[in-house]
């Protein structure tokens, strides 16, 4: 089935790159969320020039859109609502330049973030951001939720390595936003634009930071009996001035999950491991290690365990990247909360989180970047059945909630997406929503730019537009001559 809009998108891009048939468009109506949603048609883009032919078109058309990479999004966020067009930016994967005198590697952004640091490491070079789905994202996906990963502790997430950002807003206009140097005049877009979800635009080429690979690596496994002994760990670490490259923890229903799948040498009869990363210099390297050994020992942990060899090294961060997908093995489907606490209440927020698996009889595992207090709590459930389904719902937003509780925010790293829209209130007062949504309407005047998802305060969505063909719009939708900007970013 053919339509005039999607004549108009095969004559930019050619007839084999438009897809319109429900039964081809239903492998892009989900992520990795709970939520589906059928886009109207998904197109195929391998340049600049084509994303910005294609969003003019959308433009006249009056039809929303959505650029979408690898699809591993949490919240929901790449999801095609309100009848909206999907941008596939996979095949936007080219290396453009790497400039190791200045350190910096520009590249099209839908490139798998491992490939980045593969790319690079023969050079002696990689890049920090390291999410454990690292294998499977695109980097434009990483800068739309500004990733972190296990070395976000140390050196940061994807905003501070992101310096420069070619963007095609919803009008098909192409911009530069910051650049090579890292002390761009003005004002600070580059920063705006990270973390915004797909609702300001569409990047398609990044200006990276990239970093020399450390002369020296250690990991340390610190095997603990209780998950408040690791929280407490991780305070002592920090407090003592000391600054590993990772702090990562996981549960003890992690850990037998991962020996099952993939035996990494965990130990089953642990509460909680923590593992821990140093890297840098030689010189040095050894004191840390005894430092941070007396300090988990003085708060109670039972052992710590320093990988001898590359081999077994490697295995501990199978186990930790590979932990989503052994806990796959324990029920049909997870949901994974994402917040974030002051290190100090990590145990607390873990004993409440405990507290919410067992009145909501839900089983929890949890992942998290301890260092930073990013919590990721996984509740299995089967979603077949819709009081589970409703379970789990109500829980994940009570974690939220324990976290703001906290003095700490709703999401770390996977977003708003339709997920946390509800949760928005919890951290932002109306003003702030407000103030956030000018941003929103400056890039996005019209509301093109990835509706319904991180935009909401009072209940209402901002932004969303009326599709063309018939598609609903969410209610209070603008008109294309104004937007009446009711939420933030």
């Amino acid at each position: 089935m053919t339509t005039p809009l999607g004549e108009r998108l095969r004559g930019v891009v050619g007839a084999k790159n438009v897809l319109d048939r429900p039964v081809q468009l239903q492998t892009y109506e989900y992520d990795a969320y709970l939520e589906r949603a059928m886009p109207r048609a998904v197109v195929f883009v391998e340049t600049t020039a084509q994303v910005s032919a294609v969003l003019g078109i959308l433009a006249e058309e009056r039809v929303p859109f959505v650029p979408r990479g690898c699809g591993t999004n949490l919240s929901g966020g790449s999801l095609a609502l309100d009848g909206a067009v999907v941008l596939e930016m996979g095949r936007m994967n080219k290396v453009l330049d790497i400039d190791i005198p200045n350190q910096r590697m520009t590249v099209q952004v839908g490139i798998f973030n491992l490939d980045i640091s593969t790319i690079l490491s023969p050079l002696g070079y990689y890049y920090a951001p390291d999410p454990a789905s690292q294998k499977a994202c695109s980097l434009g996906g990483n800068i739309a939720e500004n990733a972190g990963g296990p070395h976000c502790f140390k050196y940061g997430v994807t905003s501070n390595h992101v310096l420069g950002l070619e963007v095609v807003l919803a009008g098909g206009e192409t911009v530069w936003l910051g650049g090579k140097d890292a002390d761009v005049l003005g004002l600070d877009l580059t920063g705006a634009f990270v973390g915004s979800e797909g609702t300001l635009g569409i990047a398609t080429t990044a200006i990276l930071r990239i970093l020399r690979k450390p002369e020296a690596v250690k990991t340390l496994l610190a095997v603990c009996d209780s998950l408040e002994d690791g929280g407490n760990v991780v305070s002592a670490i920090v407090a003592a001035g000391l600054v590993p490259a990772t702090l990562e923890m996981v549960d003890n229903k992690t850990i037998n999950a991962i020996e099952d799948s993939m035996a990494c040498g965990f130990p089953r009869d642990a509460a909680a491991v923590l593992l821990i990363e140093l890297d840098g210099l030689r010189d040095g390297m050894e004191e840390m290690a005894e430092a941070i050994t007396a300090i988990c020992k003085a708060s109670g942990v039972r052992e710590v365990r320093i990988a001898k060899d590359e081999e077994e090294r490697q295995a501990l961060w199978r186990g930790r990247k590979g932990a989503f997908g052994a806990l796959s093995r324990l029920a049909p489907n997870y949901m994974v909360a994402d917040g974030t606490v002051p290190r100090t209440k990590l145990p607390e927020a873990l004993r409440r989180v405990a507290d919410i698996g067992r009145r909501y009889d839900l089983p929890i595992a949890s992942v998290f970047h301890a260092g930073d207090g990013n919590l990721h709590p996984l509740l299995l459930f089967d979603s077949r059945d819709p009081a589970d389904r409703e379970k789990v719902m109500a829980a994940g937003m009570e974690v939220l909630k324990v976290c703001a509780d906290l003095g700490g925010t709703v999401s770390g790293e996977h977003g708003i997406g339709i997920e946390k829209l509800d949760a928005l209130p919890l951290v932002f007062t109306d003003d702030d929503l407000r103030a956030q949504g000018f941003v929103k309407e400056a890039f996005d005047p019209r509301g093109w730019a990835n509706p319904g998802k991180a935009l909401r305060a009072g209940g209402h969505a901002a932004g969303t537009a009326p599709a063309d063909g018939g598609a609903q719009a969410v209610a209070g939708a603008p008109s294309d001559d104004h937007v009446e900007v009711t939420a933030g970013v």
